[in-house]
């Protein structure tokens, strides 16, 4: 130890606290530490990417599948500022990254020279904790309190900037695993009782989860309250699989765009259980009504800071999803009457009637464009369901593809599909090579658009250069269609008649062709544009020893519109 300097020592601690990956894009003032790598491989393995932005977005991907605190190296405040649009979308999906950032060295902070920022101002509004070692002897007391505060629920990114001669001078500091608190706590039996009673005496209960079902493994806790009470289930920041899409109880998805969408529905119920998630997430908010008036509401959560954040609730509860809804579960078992678990199998009958009225129908629509050129999402993603493996994981940035996707391919288990979150533009391909690395027996697919796909293409290289056997789907419309329908939505509300979009909504002249694209950074590809290559494109794709990606031509036509389609389609 005498000879060790702070860039082995944080290896050294990063290697007890059984991280094995680092996900980063080199730069001068991280040699050091980029230098001493060799000396730990295999056991410690570095992932480059050609960009930041890619770093980010595979260790956010990463961390997710494992629910544990991922390492992001990023260069400086050059290389901070290209990361902070994916730091972002880590810290609105609760990622445990713990990212790092090189700088020249404190012996530098008067000269004012080259790349020299305020690294750790910078970082602070996207992340849970922002700090800089100042002194040697602390480098791993304060990369022991990052991994802490990362991996503490409600998890988050934290950043630490390190100085180069901090990790270029000797350490003696005693490499011990990071500590972690138990956070399995519940409400007290009272408080569990009170919310019993007044879900029992709901004439048209509701719940809302988010993610923190996920992190907290609650989804059989979740499913046995929401039947108890026979309520109908709506995800709001919720990307994970917190009920299974085929249970009857589940009704989709509450508005992400608008706040109109969600008060729909929750405007309508009289006894609310909010759990796992912030109340509401959408971009465009309602500011009121989203409850009835004599609503009662109860939020069960261990980020208490969205405990009524947002909105008045009857009843805010600190508690683990999984240990807390266990608890309310025996509380209603025992609260429930014999006429309240009548009306409550009657009600949970009549919302399975209609859910699964509402799935033929749209399964019946699907038949009308399963010929169809261009391609619908429906037939690929029929086909798709009929090849992958029963334990093969998505990772879905479809965005408006994502229903029909959803349609063929639902989540029902957690860990075995991941939809985008934060709304950082991107996340799909370096996300699926994260979810590989951390699933490396099982089949992983990642979808992204074509639009999305452009932010972060060169993560196929990264693919390509560790050999991850990841899949990958651009959903290929040629367009931004994703602004196409949220511009309809406001022509509606500012009553302006339908015209052609604005031509920024176009991804042609010239098109990409993102097969070529795909084989010009070292991954195999196709181009499918019509239904009889779907399915040998998918077989090539699982047959494929390395990471494969198909090329999917889609229709950007818009049902329902006057507009007429554009980039030849």
């Amino acid at each position: 130890m005498a000879n060790r300097n702070g860039r082995f020592a944080m290896i050294e601690q990063l290697l007890a606290d059984g991280i094995n990956y680092m996900f980063g894009n080199p730069g001068t003032v991280e040699q050091g530490f980029l230098d001493a790598l060799k000396d730990y491989y295999p056991e410690f393995e570095y992932i480059f990417a050609l960009q930041e932005t890619i770093a980010v977005g595979a260790g956010d991907g990463y961390a997710r599948a494992t629910k544990k605190p991922t390492i992001v190296q990023l260069h400086s405040g050059v290389g901070l500022g290209n990361g902070i649009g994916m730091i972002y979308q880590a810290m609105r999906g609760h990622a445990p990254l713990v990212v790092l950032a090189g700088e020249a060295g404190i012996c530098y902070d008067a000269m004012d020279a080259q790349m020299a920022a305020d690294l750790v101002s910078m970082a602070k509004p996207v992340t849970k904790w922002s700090t800089r070692v100042v002194d040697p002897s602390s480098l791993l007391r304060v990369l022991r309190r990052a991994i802490k505060i990362a991996a503490t629920p409600p998890m988050g990114p934290v950043f630490v900037s390190l100085p180069m001669d901090i990790l270029d001078a000797p350490n003696y500091e005693e490499v011990v695993p990071t500590s972690f608190p138990v956070t399995r706590v519940a409400p007290e039996p009272d408080q569990l009782a009170t919310a019993a009673t007044l879900l029992a005496a709901a004439k048209h209960p509701l719940i809302i989860m988010g993610d923190g079902v996920a992190f907290s493994d609650a989804q059989a806790e979740l499913t046995d309250v929401a039947e108890l009470i026979g309520a109908q289930v709506w995800g709001a920041d919720s990307s994970e699989a917190n009920m299974s899409a085929t249970h009857p109880l589940f009704g989709g998805l509450l508005g992400h765009m608008f706040g109109d969408d969600s008060r729909r529905i929750t405007s309508q119920a009289d006894v609310i259980l909010i759990t796992g998630t912030y109340v509401f997430p959408e971009v465009f908010p309602a500011l009121s009504g989203v409850f009835a008036r004599s609503a009662k509401v109860i939020h069960i959560d261990l980020n208490t800071y969205e405990i009524a954040k947002n909105f008045p609730v009857d009843l805010g509860l600190l508690g683990d999803p999984k240990t807390s809804l266990s608890k309310l579960s025996t509380a209603l078992g025992s609260t429930l009457t014999p006429e309240q678990k009548q009306e409550a199998s009657l009600r949970a009958s009549r919302i399975a009637e209609d859910k699964k009225r509402e799935s033929a129908a749209r399964l019946e629509a699907d038949k009308a464009v399963r010929d169809s050129v261009p391609l619908h999402m429906t037939r690929f993603a029929e086909e798709l369901a009929a090849h992958l493996p029963a334990d093969a994981i998505i990772f879905d940035e479809a965005i408006t593809n994502s229903p029909e996707l959803c349609r063929y391919i639902p989540p029902t288990k957690l860990g075995q599909y991941f939809q985008t979150r934060g709304g950082s533009l991107g996340v799909g391909i370096p996300g699926a090579i994260g979810i590989k690395l951390a699933n490396p027996d099982k089949t992983v697919f990642g979808f992204t658009g074509d639009g999305g796909s452009m932010y972060t293409i060169q993560a196929l290289w990264t693919a390509a250069h560790h050999n991850i056997d990841a899949k990958f789907v651009i959903c290929n419309n040629r367009s931004y269609q994703i602004l196409k329908l949220n511009i309809l939505h406001y022509w509606g509300e500012q009553e302006i008649p339908e015209h052609d979009y604005p031509s920024s909504f176009n991804l042609c002249n010239p098109n990409i062709n993102f097969a070529e694209l795909a084989k010009s950074l070292g991954v195999q590809a196709v181009r499918v544009e019509k239904p009889d290559q779907i399915a040998p494109a998918i077989q090539k794709a699982l047959d494929h020893n390395g990471p494969f990606l198909i090329d999917l031509v889609l229709t950007n036509e818009i049902v329902g519109t006057k507009i007429g389609v554009k980039c030849g389609q």
